[in-house]
């Protein structure tokens, strides 16, 4: 089936691999046809900026999203005011003038009397004489949708079977008192005005979707389906933030983090599929179906990021990396990526093992008599070339042979001499990169110091 989704950020701040989870469950299933809405829940003027817009737009791009649609409420004022007023002329909206201290006074009250905290519907009393008088004070009345009674059912595409019971409810607020709009209409409207035919979206949502359910009806509209997966939270339990996020994607990006990483991460942990590195967005959605993800919390852990990043460099082919390596040095060469890639963490940790193929390392003594013997007898068994896969090995079972050093005392000291590490990619494919001469002169190098 061909669906029609929606992702409805705020451009607060920026989005977080939470809110990937959400992106990412809608675009898997516009993969057959589909459409994918980015829809800028941008009504609040104070705090929505238009960087924050642009940066999610590069956020979701950099993953491999691209919207078909690009829609933003401020732009949408009209559209919902003419559905408040209609809402109004049939009595479903009625103006309210309680401060939020007094409502918070109320609450208390219900809750020391052991009732629901619901909304008393006080205001629907109130005759046009008080209205003109309680205006007259100062107050500017915000608005209530009427819910109607009874529970509102559906079968959510992650959680199963779903019913809420209205009347535990209190008729939600839909306009505020400076006439601006929380997110419950204009979320409703969209969705009725773009056809969307099902929402993916956090579990937090579960009780407003029987609220929206009712506004649908009274829109005349059909609700589409629903889908509520479970949230994604920090390894300490708690919740992700837009503000002040070190797991932002813009963050991430910045880090060095691959796209596939991250989305293999947010789309797979807390699901009942396990946790691996996925290579691209169609295997990934073929991966994840919205039954496969789980009640639970999913707990997001940096380490497994760190993993699954090295686990897709490990595997990546030359082909997926070669724009970006001649871009980054000059030259593509599949024998160097071939030799590196399996010891990066991050891809930009290729481009330091170009800098110690082509610069030769600042080379300090050896680290005693013996090193400076193994160092000498390298120098001296040097193979000539041309070299293949087998050059290192016989050529270190000739050092072996004239010092009698085996193992970390024998490998030790080339290393550093030819790289100026202690740690690194396997030193065979290392040395053919090199060459003989380069190898050579870094050997006398050390021996020199």
């Amino acid at each position: 089936m061909s669906e029609t989704v929606r992702f409805a950020p705020s451009p607060t701040g920026e989005i977080h691999i939470g809110n990937v989870r959400t992106a990412l469950y809608n675009w898997f299933l516009t993969r057959d046809g589909g459409t994918f809405v980015l829809r800028y829940d941008d009504t609040d003027p104070e705090r929505s900026k238009a960087h924050f817009a642009a940066l999610i737009a590069e956020d979701l791009a950099w993953l491999g999203i691209h919207p078909h649609r690009v829609e933003r409420q401020s732009a949408r004022l009209a559209r919902y005011d003419a559905v408040a007023d209609d809402l109004r002329a049939r009595g479903l909206l009625y103006p309210c003038y309680e401060t939020p201290e007094e409502l918070e006074r109320k609450r208390a009250l219900q809750r020391a009397r052991g009732r629901p905290p619901v909304y008393d519907r006080s205001a629907l009393a109130l005759t046009d004489q008080d209205r003109r008088r309680i205006e007259g004070e100062g107050r500017r009345p915000h608005y209530r949708f009427r819910l109607p009674g009874g529970a509102r059912a559906w079968e959510d595409r992650c959680r199963g079977p779903q019913s809420v019971d209205l009347a535990t409810l209190s008729d939600p607020i839909l306009v505020r008192e400076d006439g601006s709009y929380p997110y419950t209409l204009p979320s409703v409207v969209d969705d009725v005005d773009f056809a969307v035919t099902v929402v993916v979206r956090g579990e937090d949502h579960v009780t407003n979707t029987a609220v929206q359910i009712a506004l649908f009806e009274a829109l005349g509209a059909q609700p589409p389906a629903f889908a509520h997966h479970n949230l994604l939270v920090r390894a300490d339990g708690e919740p992700l933030s837009k503000r002040d996020n070190p797991l932002s994607i813009a963050r991430l990006r910045a880090a060095g983090y691959e796209p596939m990483a991250v989305a293999s991460l947010a789309a797979l942990v807390g699901t009942s599929e396990p946790v691996r590195a996925v290579p691209d967005l169609p295997a990934l959605a073929e991966a994840v179906p919205l039954s496969a993800v789980s009640r639970g919390p999913a707990t997001f852990d940096p380490a497994e990021l760190d993993r699954l990043n090295a686990s897709l460099l490990h595997a990546m082919p030359f082909e997926a990396v070669r724009e970006w390596l001649e871009g980054e040095t000059g030259e593509a060469d599949p024998v160097f990526w071939e030799a590196v890639r399996g010891n990066l963490a991050l891809r930009r940790d290729a481009l330091d093992w170009h800098r110690v193929i082509r610069t030769p390392p600042a080379q300090g003594a050896p680290a005693g008599p013996e090193d400076r013997a193994v160092l000498e007898a390298a120098r001296a068994s040097l193979p000539p070339e041309p070299w293949d896969e087998t050059t290192f090995r016989s050529w270190t079972e000739a050092v072996r042979g004239a010092t009698g050093r085996k193992g970390r005392a024998l490998f030790m000291p080339l290393r550093v001499a030819l790289t100026g590490r202690g740690s690194g990619p396997e030193m065979g494919p290392i040395i053919a990169l090199l060459g003989r001469e380069a190898v050579a002169d870094r050997l006398d190098r050390a021996l020199s110091a």
